[in-house]
Order: C-alpha cells, then sequence, then structure tokens
C-alpha cells in the first residue's frame, strides 16, 4: 500500500500534548481507576462485608497483566512497528495496546484469567466447570470492528484491524471448533493468545504496510480525536 501525503496531512501538523495517546502508558485508563478509587479501609471492610473481592484487585490484575504485554510488544520497535497503548473508546471502552507495522494492524485485547486452563469458542472464554463463560473473544472482536471504521474513516483508505486475544494467566488455551456461521457479516476472527511473551510473534510478520502506510495509520491513530466519534 502506498501512501501520498496530502497538503492537510495529519503528519503535518502539531498535535497537543492532550490530544496525544501516544505517550499512554499500558494500562494507563487502570492507572486512573486505581488513583481516583484507592482501596482505603472502608473500601476493603465493605468488601470483605460481602464476602467479595475488592474491584481494585481486579484492576491490578488486569494492570499487571497489560504491562506485561505492553512491554513486550515495546521490543518489536526495532522492526518498524510502533504501539499504542490503552487507546479509547466511548463510551467508556479500550484498546489495550493498539500495533501498527510491516504485518499490518493489530488491535490486542489483554484479559488477565485466574485459570491454568482455559477453552475458547468463537464469543466467550470458558475458565474450566462451574464457572461462567467470559465474553472475552466476542468483545475482542467488537473492539477490532470499530477500530477499522475509525482508522479508515479518519485515513482515507482501507485500514483493517484484525483482532488479538491475548490471555495471561493460562497456560494452555484450546480454541473449540467454530460453527460454519460463526461469522455471518464477515466479521474477522480473533487470534488468540497465551502469554505476554508469545506476542512477539506477530513482530515476524510483514508483506502488508509500507513504512509509510504504517507510519500514516500511527499518526491519525495516536490524535485522540480519530476515536472521539465512534
Amino acid at each position: 500500500m502506498s501512501v501520498k501525503p496530502t497538503p492537510d496531512d495529519p503528519d503535518r501538523l502539531f498535535l497537543p500534548p492532550d490530544d496525544d495517546l501516544a505517550p499512554n502508558r499500558p494500562g494507563e485508563t487502570l492507572r486512573t481507576f486505581l488513583a481516583e478509587h484507592p482501596l482505603d479501609g472502608f473500601a476493603l471492610f465493605g468488601a470483605r462485608l460481602l464476602g467479595r473481592r475488592p474491584v481494585q484487585d481486579d484492576w491490578r490484575r488486569r494492570l499487571a497483566a497489560e504491562c506485561e504485554v505492553g512491554a513486550e510488544l515495546e521490543r518489536l520497535g526495532r522492526g518498524g512497528w510502533y504501539v499504542l497503548h490503552s487507546v479509547p473508546l466511548p463510551p467508556g471502552s479500550e484498546i489495550s495496546h493498539l500495533l501498527i507495522g510491516p504485518g499490518g494492524v493489530f488491535c490486542l485485547a489483554t484479559e488477565a484469567v485466574r485459570a491454568a486452563r482455559v477453552r475458547a469458542d468463537d464469543s466467550d472464554v470458558r475458565p474450566g466447570p462451574g464457572r461462567r463463560p467470559l465474553p472475552y473473544v466476542r468483545r475482542a472482536r467488537q473492539r477490532a470492528v470499530r477500530a477499522t471504521y475509525a482508522l479508515t474513516r479518519a485515513c482515507g483508505f482501507p485500514v483493517p484491524a484484525r483482532p488479538v486475544l491475548v490471555l495471561v494467566g493460562p497456560r494452555h488455551v484450546e480454541r473449540l471448533p467454530e460453527p460454519a456461521e460463526a461469522y455471518p457479516r464477515g466479521e474477522p476472527e480473533v487470534r488468540l493468545v497465551a502469554g505476554a511473551h508469545a506476542v512477539t510473534a506477530l513482530g515476524a510478520l510483514g508483506g502488508v504496510l509500507a513504512p509509510a502506510a504504517a507510519d500514516r495509520i500511527h499518526t491519525v491513530a495516536r490524535n485522540r480525536w480519530t476515536w472521539n466519534d465512534l
């Protein structure tokens, strides 16, 4: 894919710091949640009284997982890849990591799962008997569809974003057979990855984006306004 810069090309314009997503750290949104809702004595007492784990525990597990994955993705920079973390999707969702480079655009959803082995179908992750299915596969696909729409609209050329679900915690992920009608509307198949270290395999992919196209997509993607009207 070739990209010809235009006079109003975003890479020629100054992006205000408040609108630039490039400085975001892995788990930036979760860091904000934890800072705004510290686990004080009252919150901990209330959670224990109800027999529940405080929500901050879940946030910390997710933050640790996103930091692990983010650190591995940052290693790919030497191979011509760009990575953005905690890309906001209104009205309250986000893309854990957006990876852009020679192999295309990948929309990564990082989830911490407390199970050694899980099974996944075309919509859910199933941690084991007696535990409720988690809609992580479906959610990852939906976010990638939204990313495709936002980036294609802002760039002015097709930018398919492929969904990747990274499960941190399980040592083994079994993919269940999918029915023929699993993707009736042409929605993308979700790539499943077990463990943060495995995401580096994406760096070996190539032949999809020329350096100029990857640079243009990254410039557009790092602008907060690209994602505001979804």
